[in-house]
């Protein structure tokens, strides 16, 4: 035989064993297929002819006996059979973990064998036992691929599954290597497709536990079981050739360069060193080279991204001795970073010195990390949670001077929202009960929680900021007070100074930085006996300073407050020269415990006097009492009570009714149907000098929680006649969800209706009104943050156009602050509104006064005219009340008195329980906490600007003195044209400010005053008559706001 002969007879055996491999393979999985396809035909043939048999007359009633059975019978058969085959491979049993983790070792053995077999040709003779290894491995294999095929349920679906399809191009090969004594290499690079099991595997051992661990282990899985299954591929067709050539053009790659041609191409390299020849390898190189370059350019990036940022942001925190740092958690997104650090750094004025750590749950976005690249030399991000304690522990949250957790104000689900900001903080206090925490909640009844949190501590600045309580308290103020959300923020937030050039506008005190701060003093015990006002009086006189509130506490501060002394510093006419003197160290002019004494005298007489009026003891209003767990109680100092007064007051207001804590007006329940306004010609009834509050809601969005905005204005330091109706215009649907919060509140009516109609708005006598409030839904309609307002501008709008001519009757119920201003020149009124915005951005589709040629940032546009005369609210302001908290606890507390109307535990404890306030028909016992001062904006009269020379300091000492009024700031008309008389607030003006005889004052009133254009003041309440108005005497540990 010659040698051509002798490669022809080679080259037809090694294709008839190529052949034969493959036809094991193929036969199976197609003569399979075809089995299961004819036996579901078969099954669908027999129940179509079964019900033809059944529905033939002779044999139904004996076919329809023994059919069920049989039935019954092999269904339960079958399913006991397949529950316990079920059981043993799946994995939430011990011995089906077991089987899934030896399928999987197994298929990496015969891989580790089909690698260890490349270094041979495709096809040769076996001298070794890997052969036999490998034919146990797969025999496990078929009996595991037997036990899957009888537990599934669609046979058909688990026949074309991938690894099904695995394990029929990889057993039969095997068996027939096995048997004609030839290994071929074939398609058993296959197995490389079992490592796609490994993300299950790792969650069975519980390894990877994370979202991040577990996507990781997919990519990598998915990664490297493409590049090895393609280098298999690539081995076997180079080193065989293409078989229409006869195998002719075939090459010696070894497997490993096989690896390299795969992972060049993917990579988009291409070095050509080593390239493909046959034309099966260039074929399955152009597709290769699309899915690889998707898999690449996809997936590397992320694995990258993955392990570098666990690595980046799992760090733990290095505390440096003498460096303050807080944690801020909760909602951590790019909004919210963005508003809390421009807010966080505009108020503080001196060098930063405080870092702020990130604690976020989720990895940030690049928008977020260039953020904190931006910021980076005194922000921090770490990637966790602040319900899990180790990462609780890398951030060293018991070394942190504070836990600031924000609250995601656009939430849908305010509940849940709140809920896991309650989860956080109870975390936090658990592991470290020291730590000072700030919370945002949205819900005002979500507070109850946190005070019941063991380690909770108001002594230690933990504090809550409820966002729709201040918000709708600051906003129901504002109709009362015009102006006063704009006062407060300029008052309380400190920002950094911005010029800003407007035409025909100079509003020096509200646009650029005043030269003020707020700030928490302790008083010396040379104040001690002293009455509010007078101590007022002298702090503004002496020491430059403006007292607005006292505190009844505990502690030592070191100011000038607490150091002054009558006989060192009587004669210092320079504030900052009253520093600590040498005689306060030797001797006391009075102890502590004599001023205490003193103080128990006093108030036991008070309380001896009130017995006449049979008023219990336990229902007033004391400021020795302990401290309790509300901050925002005994902020206000309370007017001076004398039986006279009580009774004056009892006799005005004997019809009206308190609720039990007399914190509030009072009534029974109202009916809905009573409420409801109905039309009645051009308008529903002689509605005047009321509040109209727009409210745009359906049956399916989140309440807003109007209690919060009528409880200011029902507040009892208000007399019933003082009270104004309040009507509410929106869907009826969405106010009958929010009546049952607000029935036992008096004068309170609904109006069916919609402020963009203004049928609807004549129809409530928006003409009459003191002032109309537009609210907007809790439900975001659109993603853009321009049209989340759309319904409060179009109504805002809409009510803007309804001007009305002045004349001798009408202008009088226009509103007080009209009437007050002796406008002498013909005008159109314009109805005084406030809107809520959610985008402080779009002020600009109200305010005209906006155009492109203002230089005005885009974070200032909340200070531009309309921010400015108080018609526009936003959440800005608290977004910034964060922060301010952060530096003084006390301004929180101060505020939450100033625009809730008062609370205190018991308020607290039966809103939490009930939902709903409990009334009493006592209010003789409720004399005491209704003597609380209230806000006003009181007009300046002759008694007050005597000459047209006085300055702010000669009002403020008039107000004082005269009327026990003490004021702390100014609503002026503006300079430029005004024909609808707008103004803006200007807060603590200096002592030589001039004053116009335009202006108003922003005030804080004892019971009792009226703020009338002349002043009125209830004669019985007048502070000279009662020099125990505000606080009768002085305690060592009382604190100056």
């Amino acid at each position: 035989m010659t040698s051509t002969n002798l490669h022809e007879d080679r080259t037809f055996c090694t294709k008839y064993v190529q052949l034969a491999f493959i036809l094991s393979s193929l036969s199976i999985f197609l003569g399979g297929l075809f089995l299961i396809v004819a036996a579901r035909v078969a099954k669908y043939a027999y129940k179509f002819i079964s019900k033809c048999i059944l529905s033939t007359k002779g044999e139904h009633k004996q076919r329809a006996q023994w059919l069920p059975k049989m039935r019954q019978i092999s269904i339960r058969w079958k399913g006991a059979f397949l529950e316990s085959v079920e059981m043993m491979l799946s994995a939430q049993t011990c011995v089906g973990r077991v089987l899934v983790i030896l399928v999987f070792l197994l298929s990496i053995g015969s891989l580790i064998i089909y690698f260890i077999n490349c270094a041979f040709p495709v096809e040769h003779y076996f001298t070794d036992h890997t052969l036999s290894i490998d034919m146990s491995f797969n025999a496990f294999f078929l009996f595991y691929f037997g036990l899957r095929f009888m537990a599934a349920n669609n046979k058909l679906r688990f026949w074309l599954e991938l690894n099904s399809i695995v394990d029929f191009f990889t057993i039969p090969p095997i068996c027939v290597a096995y048997y004609l004594k030839r290994n071929w290499l074939g398609l058993r690079f296959l197995r490389a497709l079992r490592l796609l099991e490994l993300p299950k595997i790792l969650q069975f051992l519980k390894i990877t536990r994370t979202s991040n661990s577990i996507k990781l282990s997919k990519l990598l899985a998915a990664v490297l079981s493409t590049w090895l299954t393609a280098a298999g591929f690539i081995h076997l067709v180079e080193n065989s050739g293409d078989p229409w050539v006869h195998h002719q053009n075939s090459q010696s790659l070894s497997y490993f360069d096989c690896l390299y041609l795969t992972m060049v191409t993917m990579s988009t390299v291409g070095f050509g060193d080593v390239v493909t020849k046959t034309s099966l390898g260039r074929i399955f190189m152009i597709f290769f080279i699309i899915a690889g370059l998707v898999l690449f350019a996809n997936f590397i990036p992320e694995i990258v991204d993955i392990v570098g940022g666990n690595q980046q942001y799992r760090d733990s925190y290095e505390v440096v001795r003498g460096r303050k740092y807080i944690v801020v958690c909760g909602d951590i997104t790019l909004e919210s970073v963005t508003a809390f650090l421009r807010n966080f750094l505009a108020q503080d004025t001196r060098d930063i010195c405080t870092e702020i750590v990130f604690l976020g749950e989720t990895l940030p976005s690049l928008e977020l990390e260039t953020v904190f690249k931006c910021y980076s030399a005194y922000t921090t991000f770490f990637h966790g949670s602040a319900l899990n304690y180790k990462d609780l522990k890398r951030v060293a949250m018991g070394s942190a001077d504070a836990c600031l957790i924000l609250a995601d104000t656009c939430s849908s689900d305010p509940y849940v929202e709140d809920t896991s900001n309650i989860m956080r903080a109870l975390s936090v206090k658990n592991h470290y009960p020291k730590t000072r925490v700030i919370i945002q909640i949205i819900q005002s009844h979500k507070k109850v929680y946190l005070a019941n949190i063991p380690s909770w501590d108001w002594s230690r600045g933990d504090s809550i900021i409820c966002l729709s309580e201040l918000k709708l308290g600051f906003i129901a103020q504002s109709c009362l007070v015009p102006g006063l959300s704009t006062l407060l923020r300029s008052l309380f937030i400190r920002q950094k100074s911005t010029k800003v050039k407007r035409k025909g506008l100079q509003h020096r005190n509200v646009f650029d930085a005043n030269d003020y701060k707020v700030m928490t003093h302790w008083l010396s015990n040379d104040f001690v006996d002293m009455t509010f006002p007078d101590v007022c009086r002298f702090c503004f006189v002496k020491l430059d300073l403006v007292l607005l509130a006292i505190e009844f506490r505990s502690g030592v501060h070191e100011n000038r407050a607490h150091f002054y002394c009558k006989a060192c510093h009587s004669d210092i006419d320079n504030p900052e020269l009253i520093k600590k003197c040498h005689c306060r160290s030797k001797s006391r002019t009075r102890s502590f415990s004599e001023c205490c004494e003193d103080k128990k005298v006093q108030d036991y007489e008070m309380i001896r006097q009130l017995h006449k009026l049979k008023i219990p003891q336990e229902t007033l209003y004391l400021p020795d009492r302990e401290p309790v767990k509300s901050m925002s109680l005994g902020v206000l100092p309370i007017s001076g009570i004398t039986p006279r007064t009580a009774a004056l007051v009892i006799e005005e207001d004997r019809n009206a009714l308190l609720d039990s804590t007399g914190m509030f007006h009072w009534c029974e329940a109202v009916p809905l149907e009573q409420a409801i306004l109905k039309h009645q010609g051009q308008t529903t009834s002689p509605l005047h000098d009321h509040i109209v509050v727009c409210v745009f809601g359906d049956a399916n969005s989140t309440l807003i929680g109007l209690r919060n905005f009528v409880m200011p204005l029902r507040a009892s330091n208000f007399t019933y006649q003082e009270l104004k109706d309040i009507v509410f215009v929106g869907s009826l649907e969405y106010m009958k969800r929010e009546w049952k919060f607000i029935q036992n509140f008096p004068k309170l009516l609904l109006f069916p209706g919609s402020a963009l109609s203004c049928a609807d708005l004549r129809a409530v006598n928006i003409r009459y009104c003191t002032m109309c409030t537009i609210l907007s839904s809790n439900l975001r309609a659109s993603t853009n943050p321009t049209l989340v307002d759309t319904e409060s501008i179009l109504a805002t709008l809409n009510i803007r156009s309804m001007e009305f001519k002045c004349s001798s009757t009408a202008g009088e119920a226009v509103g007080r602050v009209r009437t007050l201003e002796n406008e002498s020149e013909p005008s159109y009124k314009r109805i005084p509104v406030i809107t809520e915005l959610n985008a402080t951005s779009n002020v600009q589709f109200i305010d005209h006064n906006i155009s492109s040629t203002s230089h005005i940032p885009g974070q200032e546009l909340d200070l531009t005219t309309t921010f400015s005369s108080g018609a526009i609210f936003s959440d800005s302001f608290l977004d910034s009340l964060l922060s301010t908290t952060y530096r003084n606890h006390h301004i929180l507390a101060l505020l939450q008195t100033l625009v809730t109307g008062g609370t205190n535990p018991e308020l607290e404890e039966q809103l939490a329980e009930k939902n709903m306030l409990s009334g009493s028909f006592n209010s003789m016992a409720y004399v005491a906490p209704r003597a609380r001062c209230k806000l006003a904006l009181v007009p300046l009269s002759k008694r007050l600007l005597t000459d047209s020379r006085d300055s702010f300091g000669d009002i403020y000492c008039k107000a004082l003195d005269l009327f026990g009024i003490l004021c702390f700031g100014l609503y002026r008309l503006t300079e430029e044209s005004n024909p609808h008389r707008n103004r803006y607030a200007i807060a603590r003006p200096p002592n030589d400010f001039k004053m116009l005889p335009t202006d108003m004052l922003f005030c804080v009133v004892p019971f009792g005053t009226t703020a009338t254009s002349d002043l009125s003041v209830c004669e019985d309440l007048s502070p000279r008559r009662h020099q125990n108005h505000m606080v009768s005497s002085r305690k060592q540990n009382d604190v100056i706001l």
